[in-house]
């Protein structure tokens, strides 16, 4: 009776989940509400928790993951030889072992629990993942499928060119060590909690309490993927990736911060996150902005003019070349050291899946949804009436 129950209690939570998950794809203004008014306590709660603890509860959970997998394999393997030891014996008129039905009930009771776990997290993964994906973006896929529809190659090398001329400003302005490299010393993860709080007094979905931002102890396979963060649902955390070169890091903060707020795609995580460092008091945050999004701006710009007509206008300096990396080559080569497989293999499976979990969700784009930014950008700078600032000297 009791075990009945258990499964009309599981199966509840599925048929609801699915219920939920139909009802956002279906309705941008429930999704709305949701992440408007409900999806804020959970970080409010639950995630006030999580930042109780000075590491990832996150990857915690990813590694008991991978254990409970490797407990579920091997018991699969040893019910699997009982059973055709059990029948061998039969067969022969032998009893079966005693210890074979020990099994065969660890098995099932592994399994039922397997079974409420996987519900558990398609619950989880409704109500602080899917469902915003189907809220109404501040972007369409129109004004951003390429970078620049609608705006003139001028707006495009204006927004580039004010972005170059910042970054090669604040290059020079940071503080460095005998070798070149940038030297911080403040608290990056609350600069970048406050810069998000300083944001939000424009944006009231980006105000309130924030999670403290965690460096992940496998940073180094982060690395192999290109990931420079991710959001994870089930704990509600901001994670960064903590061997990768320090300018990218606020930007990278911000960015995941902005997903914990329910932005979830990542050309507006991306943007949150430019304004967010930008609008920083810290200058290294506005380092980090700048180079945040110079990639995406430049390289758009460089496709869409000839060679002469990119080399005419401002050059990004080779210091901020040098700050502007992934990795160093010290930190790469740490990483290639430690590796137990290949980066490439890593690079490739993780780009499928990143590419297949944006496109299930509809983003039908999948990973280009990032250098969707650029749009984004034109869109703040000249219809948002914030033009006037590309004339603005840099700082």
């Amino acid at each position: 009776m009791l075990m009945k129950k258990r499964t009309w209690v599981m199966l509840a939570i599925i048929i609801l989940s699915s219920l939920f998950d139909l009802l956002s794809w279906q309705s941008p203004a429930f999704s709305d509400f949701y992440t408007i008014h409900i999806f804020p306590l959970w970080g409010a709660t639950y995630g006030r928790l999580t930042s109780l603890f000075p590491f990832s509860v996150g990857e915690v959970l990813i590694i008991a993951g991978l254990c409970w997998l490797g407990v579920l394999f091997v018991l699969s393997i040893l019910i699997l030889v009982n059973t055709l030891h059990m029948h061998l014996r039969r067969s022969s008129g032998a009893p079966a072992f005693r210890h074979f039905y020990a099994v065969r009930r660890a098995g099932i009771s592994f399994y039922q629990m397997t079974a409420w776990l996987l519900s558990g997290i398609f619950m989880v993964m409704s109500l602080n993942c899917f469902v915003l994906y189907h809220c109404t973006p501040f972007s369409s896929e129109d004004s951003a499928s390429s970078g620049h529809d609608g705006y003139t190659q001028e707006e495009l090398a204006s927004v580039r060119d004010y972005i170059v001329t910042n970054a090669d400003a604040l290059a020079l302005a940071m503080p460095r060590d005998a070798q070149g490299n940038i030297v911080y010393t403040g608290n990056m993860e609350q600069s970048a909690i406050a810069s998000m709080q300083k944001l939000g007094q424009i944006n009231p979905r980006l105000s309130g309490f924030y999670v403290t931002p965690k460096a992940l102890t496998f940073s180094g396979f982060m690395s192999q993927q290109y990931m420079q963060g991710y959001y994870f649902p089930f704990s509600m955390e901001a994670n960064y990736n903590n061997i990768m070169n320090i300018t990218n890091k606020p930007f990278t903060m911000c960015h995941e911060l902005a997903h914990t707020h329910g932005y979830i795609y990542e050309d507006e995580a991306n943007m949150i996150g430019y304004l967010a460092c930008i609008s920083s008091d810290d200058a290294f945050f506005r380092y980090s902005g700048y180079l945040g999004l110079l990639n995406y701006v430049n390289n758009d710009y460089y496709k869409a003019v000839s060679r002469s007509e990119y080399n005419s206008h401002v050059a990004i300096s080779d210091l901020v070349k040098k700050d502007n990396r992934f990795l160093t080559d010290a930190s790469w080569n740490q990483v290639e050291k430690k590796a137990v497989v290949k980066t490439e293999t890593v690079r490739a499976a993780a780009s499928t899946f990143v590419d297949t979990n944006l496109k299930v969700n509809g983003v039908s784009s999948g990973k280009v949804s990032y250098t969707h930014v650029v749009g984004l950008l034109l869109d703040y700078y000249y219809e948002e009436g914030n033009a006037d600032v590309l004339l603005a000297d840099a700082s």
